[in-house]
């Protein structure tokens, strides 16, 4: 059997609402493509990701911050449990094989750079988009059709 595909999705722990509809989508689009979604598996972006691949049949793993698995939110089929807090980035960065950025913050800037120092390609949705190196998108689209280029 093939290895599964694997999309990174970082984000806002507390997305708008606009972030959220994106999130969902680009989840349903990834997941009817084959691809695994691997986020930190908490809330905001990363649940709605989550919510839209399952919705769709597909699978998401959540490098999770913590000790326990039973934190990871409910649309997480894989919980990684690492017990690293934000060192966990780091892990997200590197499994992914493409990330897409929607919203976020200080943690979200810090997996793109360490995407970008190991070569990795970004996209972003309303995010960290005046850094060098990253692909910004209109739409969820967009990202989805960008990243897929990527695993070709």
């Amino acid at each position: 059997m093939p290895r599964r595909r694997l999309v990174g999705i970082i984000g806002a722990s507390v997305a708008s609402p606009n972030g959220a509809r994106t999130a969902f989508r680009v989840g349903e689009l990834l997941a009817e493509r084959g691809v695994t979604i691997v986020c930190g598996g908490l809330g905001g972006i990363m649940e709605a990701v989550c919510r839209g691949a399952v919705s769709a049949g597909g699978e998401t793993v959540g490098i999770l911050p913590g000790a326990e698995a039973n934190s990871a939110n409910p649309y997480v089929t894989l919980p990684i449990v690492t017990n690293m807090g934000h060192a966990r980035n780091v892990v997200i960065a590197h499994t992914a094989e493409v990330l897409i950025a929607i919203e976020g913050e200080l943690g979200t800037l810090s997996e793109v750079a360490i995407a970008l120092k190991n070569g990795r390609r970004v996209i972003t949705i309303n995010s960290w988009d005046k850094i060098p190196g990253v692909e910004t998108a209109v739409d969820a689209e967009t990202a989805v059709r960008s990243a897929m280029k990527s695993l070709e």
